[in-house]
């Protein structure tokens, strides 16, 4: 009876292939190995990650961010460009942390799908491991979950958690932004990874052609970036008041985010141009400036608050390390319910 159960696998046949699992988890090893660090405790295969604070911490203060990357992952899987979909992933969640000041310090992922197709699910995997060296973070753990008659067809999702750390003194806070301060807003490689719903309706009910559609869907995919390396540097060198991840919400839900109630920015919209699948997006779409500057990043991925004194000087960091970036605005004093100004 045991035999015939294991030949026959009652699991396999309701959709779930534990031999499927157990053979991402072999391929995977050595990419998840290659982020581990001596704050690592156990290795791969046990219930749980463990990671050591660092000795020197006067009163260390952990900061957590969890997100996924949407349904960017259905533009992924459409045009088959999965490869670099993990760095999304990963940058949804550090580019988060970071604007207090933490440093990342391991992340975890839960990759759930239909049915498991180990190719396709190593790759994403890959591109999280990769991502996690480039924000010199560990890759703790992961999750693999097939779920059939959940989730329909080949599909798939992806969600991830990190964990930072900061000292308590250096906590950023935006309470120090004050009347003049100027932004710095620095590029991104595109939407990142949010306002995909609409992105895809765009692209599905334009009658371009379907050479110019998946121009503009690859275009489109571009990872989002990871400023961790970007806004360590920066504040080990600068006096950084306040930082803004511009994700989801735009420059008009982020921005007031980082800075005191009785302020709020003038932005001045001149000082960047759209890029051309910004513009695309907009034409296509029929978008107003108001709709763009509330859904997209419109080309700017993390903004900086800092005295104007410091502006230059923060400006050829940022530049110094590759990044193009620009004086977006400045802080005024806020009119009773006075929002951004975009001028």
């Amino acid at each position: 009876m045991t035999k015939e159960i294991i030949e026959n696998d009652p699991y396999k046949s309701s959709g779930v292939d534990i031999d499927a699992g157990n053979k991402l988890v072999d391929i995977i090893k050595s990419d998840v190995a290659e982020t581990l660090n001596k704050n690592v405790l156990g290795n791969i295969g046990g219930f749980a990650g463990m990671y050591q604070l660092n000795e020197g911490f006067k009163e260390p203060v952990l900061v957590a961010c969890t997100d996924g990357v949407g349904t960017k992952v259905s533009l992924a899987q459409e045009y088959k460009k999965l490869d670099e979909i993990g760095q999304d992933l990963v940058a949804m969640c550090v580019n988060d942390l970071i604007v207090c000041g933490a440093k990342p310090l391991f992340f975890l992922d839960y990759y759930a799908s239909s049915k498991l197709d180990v190719n396709e699910a190593s790759k994403v995997i890959k591109s999280i491991a990769n991502a996690c060296k480039k924000s010199d973070c560990a890759l703790l753990g992961g999750e693999t979950a097939e779920m059939p008659g959940h989730y329909v067809g080949n599909n798939f999702d992806l969600a991830g958690f990190s964990v930072g750390c900061v000292e308590k003194e250096d906590i950023l806070n935006k309470n120090e932004v004050a009347s003049g301060d100027i932004l710095i807003g620095v590029e991104s490689s595109g939407p990142h990874s949010n306002g995909f719903s609409l992105i895809r309706k765009i692209i599905n009910d334009s009658d371009r052609s379907e050479e110019e559609k998946k121009e503009i869907a690859l275009e489109v995919l571009k990872p989002t970036i990871l400023y961790p390396k970007l806004v360590r540097s920066l504040i080990s060198k600068h006096k950084i008041k306040s930082i803004s991840h511009i994700t989801g919400g735009g420059l008009t839900e982020n921005l007031p985010r980082s800075i005191p109630k009785n302020f709020t920015i003038d932005i001045n919209t001149k000082s960047w141009e759209f890029s051309d699948v910004f513009k695309w997006l907009k034409s296509e779409g029929g978008l107003s400036d108001s709709d763009m500057y509330r859904i997209f990043n419109c080309g700017i991925g993390m903004v900086f608050i800092v005295d104007a004194k410091d502006e230059n000087d923060i400006t050829s960091s940022i530049k110094d390390l590759n990044f193009e970036c620009y004086k977006i605005g400045k802080i005024i004093p806020k009119i009773e319910n006075q929002e951004i100004i975009f001028s």
